[in-house]
């Protein structure tokens, strides 16, 4: 389980690295899915731009 966990998210971050739009789409999927269910949690949008940001230190 675990091993087969790890791996799945490996080639999901092998992807977004090859493909940073990729990590876009899937900050919106997760938007939408957090927006379509009925309960109380707070999201606060950053820009992947920041995240790109923070990642290479500029």
């Amino acid at each position: 389980g675990e091993q087969k966990a790890s791996r799945q998210l490996k080639e999901a971050a092998d992807v977004i690295a090859e493909s940073p739009i990729a990590l876009q789409l899937r900050y919106l999927q997760t938007l939408t899915q957090i927006s379509a269910e009925k309960n109380s949690t707070i999201v606060f949008p950053i820009p992947v731009e920041f995240l790109s940001f923070i990642k290479h230190g500029r």
